[in-house]
């Protein structure tokens, strides 16, 4: 059966121009409202639209989305059901994965990777303070434009409220959640994670930018998950031979990978602003002042409209 193509359609004032990617729940559309724009709106489909725990997942995602209003977070709009059609309208953001950059790109230059760390720090600072833990924390939901150097992050499907009642949990007990390489060792149980889960899986983000690596080389999932669970970390300055890394700057990193939550920072924003001042005098192809600016913000507030 032929995909479902919506694009020529208007659902609750947002012309769907085009479609530009498809997952395993949602089909993403270019469009077009006249009070915000260009937009990115996503359709729940058509196989689940009679799923209720597909269609609980994708409103709660909507719903915490909403919730979270800082500059480095890609804003969500709308959401809801117009005739049975589940849609969630979101800003449209400039840029591509950071998963695609890097790729293209290889490893970055620590301090643009300090840029980018403070930057989802303070969207990650934003999500916590109203109470909601990402859980899936990865460059490939994290759009980023280079020309910038704009870093915003998205997908909150499968975030979870830290104050949700656990009989409403919709992932099973004893089942993890998020993307192997990025989830924090804790979360391998299944069972409900805080806000040092997001520190570790930005750390991981963190190591991957500044060495093209991953902590651990399990080289299938089984050996990666006991990895995780039994073994520590690779070292920062372990990572790609020949390339060495100051102490700050790995010290930062690897406590941001303790397997034991308690000996991580105790928030994202104190883990950037180690990891930006590791990289400040490292800063000759930056301008000084933007990685202060980073810091700043960090240090400043959590919660930017």
């Amino acid at each position: 059966m032929a995909p479902e193509n919506l694009a020529g359609r208007t659902v609750a004032g947002y012309r769907l121009l085009e479609r530009v990617g498809e997952g395993g729940t949602a089909t993403v559309y270019r469009a077009h409202h006249d009070t915000h724009g260009a937009c990115a709106v996503k359709t729940l489909r058509e196989r689940l639209r009679n799923d209720p725990t597909a269609v609980k997942r994708f409103l709660r995602e909507a719903g915490y989305g909403s919730r979270v209003r800082h500059p480095n977070v890609v804003r969500t709009y709308d959401y809801g059901d117009t005739d049975g059609l589940y849609y969630l309208a979101l800003e449209w953001a400039d840029g591509e994965p950071l998963a695609g950059y890097i790729s293209r790109r290889g490893r970055l230059a620590p301090a643009e990777v300090g840029a980018i760390v403070g930057q989802l720090a303070g969207a990650l600072a934003a999500a916590h303070a109203v109470g909601i833990i990402h859980r899936d924390l990865k460059p490939e939901n994290i759009v980023y434009n280079p020309t910038t150097g704009t870093a915003k992050l998205l997908d909150f499907g499968i975030a979870r409220d830290a104050q949700e009642d656990p009989a409403e949990r919709l992932t099973r007990t004893g089942f993890f959640v998020g993307t192997l390489q990025y989830v924090a060792p804790e979360a391998l149980s299944g069972e409900l994670v805080g806000e040092p889960a997001d520190i570790y899986s930005l750390a991981t983000i963190t190591y991957y930018l500044l060495t093209g690596k991953h902590p651990y080389g399990g080289g299938s999932p089984r050996e990666l998950f006991q990895q995780l669970l039994t073994e520590p970390p690779r070292s920062l300055n372990e990572a790609v031979k020949g390339i060495r890394f100051p102490r700050t700057l790995e010290d930062a990193v690897m406590k941001g990978l303790a397997r034991d939550p308690a000996k991580r920072q105790p928030s994202v924003e104190a883990f950037a602003a180690d990891v930006v001042r590791a990289t400040q005098h490292l800063a000759s192809d930056s301008p000084k002042k933007g990685l202060l600016g980073t810091l700043g913000a960090i240090i400043r507030g959590r919660n930017q409209a």
